[in-house]
């Protein structure tokens, strides 16, 4: 069930949102000359996939987990992207796809080592990873590998149509911040 509301919900949403593309896009090469930023992340089964953004910090940028970025290689796009949550959108398509789903772990880097691991004992593969979950929406990234671990696989285990809309809602009206930047 949770996988057809994702396709669902995907589908109508690159849809509608597809104004919102258009001009993000077109603002995009102005800010930065490539406003699509696409990083290779960690999906279901450990299975590679390629993660589709609106890119919010600069190109030059070392590709680490946000709370390892300095804060001033965010563009000024960046920062009204990522308080909106708008730099989101695109990974619509990767639910579409099948690579994610609305609501799961956010998807993390190969390079995220002690995550990885702490992922692994818990059991957070077995799913897909989502847009938002529950340590989006409650301030828990990536910077606290063994909790967003445990938060993540007590999403899973109480993900229920409920929860499912909840996440999303609480994202969709701005609950969290998103993952922490480096002074």
């Amino acid at each position: 069930m949770i996988r057809l509301l994702d396709v669902l919900l995907a589908f109508f949403g690159l849809i509608f949102a597809f104004p919102i593309f258009i001009i993000i896009y077109v603002i995009g090469l102005f800010d930065t000359g490539s406003p699509v930023f696409k990083q290779k992340r960690v999906g279901r089964n450990k299975k590679p996939f390629i993660l589709v953004k609106f890119r919010t910090m600069s190109v030059e940028t070392k590709s680490v987990a946000s709370h390892l970025a300095s804060r001033t290689s965010i563009t000024k796009l960046g920062h009204f992207l990522r308080k909106t949550k708008l730099d989101e959108l695109p990974q619509l398509w990767n639910v579409l796809k099948g690579e994610m789903s609305l609501v799961g772990p956010r998807p993390g880097l190969f390079n995220q080592d002690e995550l990885t691991a702490a992922r692994d004992v818990h059991g957070v593969y077995s799913v897909r990873p989502g847009i938002t979950g529950e340590g989006q929406v409650n301030d828990i990234d990536m910077s606290t590998p063994e909790l967003l671990a445990e938060i993540d696989a007590k999403m899973i285990r109480e993900l229920n149509l409920r929860n499912y809309f909840k996440f999303i809602l609480q994202t969709v009206t701005g609950k969290g911040t998103g993952d922490r930047i480096k002074g």
